[in-house]
């Protein structure tokens, strides 16, 4: 019974996964960066209100988009487009809450609501990073 026990608790431990269920991406690598955004400050203030976002070009690949939902939610993703590998044109522009890219062939676009694609061919949504608020400062971090 005991050698159950031990089997069962080693099982739910090793079953746990430590990247919150996101999908391996094989375009867009795991870089370690935590950048620090004062909504005190004016490049950031917009982020105390609801449905807001900024773009900060340092941190992540390509940059980074931080969008207030309200209630406390904010949420950052990769700029870089997930559906192929970063290159010249990869950067991806932010209109409303829609990130589309740029590349001649391609017509990807998604949702910096849920990082979910909403147009185009590709098979993985955008690449989140995680988001502490605590008092002013936003910790956006890999």
């Amino acid at each position: 019974m005991r050698k159950a026990f031990i089997l069962s608790v080693l099982f739910i431990i090793f079953s746990c996964t430590s990247d919150d269920g996101r999908r391996n991406n094989p375009f867009l690598v795991d870089i370690a960066f935590q950048i620090e955004l004062n909504t005190n400050l004016p490049q950031y203030s917009v982020l105390k209100y609801d449905n807001n976002y900024v773009v900060v070009n340092s941190g992540g690949l390509r940059g980074i988009v931080v969008y207030h939902l309200g209630n406390s939610q904010y949420f950052a993703y990769e700029l870089s487009d997930p559906n192929h590998s970063p290159n010249s044109c990869s950067k991806m522009t932010i209109s409303g809450i829609t990130a589309s890219c740029p590349c001649p062939d391609d017509d990807n676009e998604y949702s910096i609501f849920n990082g979910q694609p909403t147009q185009g061919n590709g098979e993985y949504g955008l690449k989140a990073y995680r988001v502490e608020r605590s008092g002013n400062i936003i910790r956006v971090f890999n």
